[in-house]
């Protein structure tokens, strides 16, 4: 009986398990031998007949010794009971090497390899490439560009995506914007070029000294095939600017009107009236050098209070526009006297409007100033408040009057409106093209940006004072020292 049950319990917990798969070690993988499995054929019904015939010999062996039976006949009825039971829960199917998701990968076989583009299996004796320990069948080594497969023997790879060198070229290396060609690299190697601070366009350094043409407004160095206008004075203008610039005095006027009401309207009237003409370059220059007093800026001058008497050609009539130049440009001799302290605004003829405006803005800050008997100003402190004045004049044209007030920029209306009773008055104009007011932007950011001392750092120093104390404050601290409020 004891052999039947130890028969039926099976082997014991440590004994080794003949049916196990055996694991042989190596260098670099582990060979698993797969497990035994019960044949399909082999009915499950031979087990019970098995059970029937160690049970039938039992019971024979009981037979031929009844004392010993009854000895340890509880026992082995309680023993012989626990070992079928035992027998009857064992699984003959006994799972092999169960899915564990929390398991660490097994090593594949000696020369199976994963394909990094299609994320199948190589085989031992298939084609392959292999680069920086990433393996590709080579159907799926392509260019993560332009998808095609990479059959060339020198290629770029970025992290682990391989490209066409050409592709990665395409995509990675700048061009320049006026030539259209890649920039070329320099002497050591390294890709440079110049960067416009506003605009963002690159363009290869060479063309900053090969006469490439660039607005004289918005400064843009466009493309070869862009058109520009030439102004017949050495200056170009490209077709963007040219649809708002302003060609002659009579179109000018309704502008110079509405920057004297935006003065008014900041109870800053100017009583005198002060004659603005458009002029040439040639025209301006020559008034410049004939002006005794005044500083002048970048990299022309573009407008000029005068406070000398002197004759001056003024535009009269718009020109004509023939192919890429400007025609029949008509002028006249204009005498300008002196009756008030200022004799006469000139301004640049050609500029967008919002640039003329900016212009005209600061000039006739100028004018202001020597109507109100500031005296002996430096120059950083005089230019500094006109720079401020052309400033906000550009803000109420771009920015929509809630903007404005929240802006940091113009937290002087706030801090003045105790004194002028209000902000300064919205723009009278309906509104303007996106085009425009990008235009306008820029205006503000080269003010804002000046490297000059007089304009630029005389306009921080003036923004400060106004944005912290307001324009009356620090207006009345400039008559009695000179310079601004700190």
């Amino acid at each position: 009986m004891k052999w039947l049950c130890a028969w039926l319990k099976g082997q014991k917990d440590g004994e080794p398990d003949r049916r196990r798969p055996q694991v042989i070690a190596g260098e670099e993988t582990t060979l698993w031998e797969e497990p035994a499995r019960p044949k399909e054929e082999e009915p499950l019904g031979n087990n019970n007949e098995e059970l029937d015939h160690a049970l039938a010999l039992s019971l024979a062996e009981d037979a031929k010794n009844p004392k010993e039976q009854n000895h340890d006949k509880g026992e082995n009825d309680e023993e012989l009971a626990r070992a079928i039971q035992d027998s009857l829960n064992i699984n003959p199917y006994r799972p092999y090497n169960p899915y564990n998701p929390y398991a660490p990968a097994q090593p594949m076989p000696r020369g199976n390899r994963v394909c990094g583009g299609c994320k199948l299996e190589i085989g031992r004796h298939g084609h392959y490439l292999s680069c920086m320990g990433i393996f590709w069948h080579t159907q799926c080594f392509r260019c993560s560009s332009c998808h095609q497969p990479i059959r060339e023997t020198e290629f770029t790879l970025l992290g682990a995506d391989p490209y066409h060198k050409l592709c990665y070229k395409e995509l990675h290396h700048p061009k320049c914007d006026v030539c259209l060609q890649f920039i070329p690299t320099n002497r050591t190697g390294m890709i440079e070029y110049r960067a416009h601070p506003f605009w963002g366009q690159k363009y290869c350094p060479s063309h900053e000294h090969d006469r490439t043409p660039r607005c004289c407004s918005c400064e843009k160095m466009e493309s070869r095939n862009t058109k520009y206008m030439s102004l017949g004075d050495g200056r170009s203008l490209c077709m963007e600017c040219l649809d708002s610039a302003i060609m002659d005095t009579g179109e000018c006027q309704p502008l110079y009107h509405s920057i004297r009401d935006y003065y008014e309207g900041m109870y800053m009237k100017l009583d005198q009236q002060i004659p603005m003409l458009l002029v040439e370059r040639q025209a301006l220059n020559e008034a410049m050098e004939g002006e005794s007093k005044g500083s002048h800026h970048m990299p022309e001058t573009r407008g000029l209070c005068l406070s000398e008497e002197q004759t001056v050609r003024s535009i009269l009539r718009r020109p004509r526009i023939g192919g890429n130049r400007l025609l029949d440009m008509r002028t006249q001799p204009q005498k300008l006297t002196r009756i008030c302290e200022v004799t006469a605004i000139l301004v640049l003829y050609g500029l967008p409007r919002l640039l003329t405006g900016s212009i005209l803005a600061h000039e006739l800050m100028h004018g202001w100033l020597r109507l109100k008997g500031y005296r002996s100003l430096k120059a950083e402190v005089e230019e500094g408040i006109c720079q401020v004045m052309s400033y906000l004049w550009l803000e109420s044209e771009i920015l929509p009057a809630t903007s404005r007030h929240t802006q940091p920029s113009t937290s002087y209306a706030s801090s003045s409106s105790s004194y002028y009773g209000h902000g300064p008055p919205p723009s009278k104009k309906g509104g303007i093209s996106h085009t425009e007011k990008k235009l306008g932007e820029f205006f503000l950011h080269q003010i804002a940006n000046d490297t000059s001392t007089a304009y630029g750092d005389g306009f921080r120093a003036a923004y400060a004072a106004v944005n912290k104390y307001g324009l009356r404050q620090t207006l009345s601290h400039m008559r009695l020292t000179g310079g601004f409020p700190v």
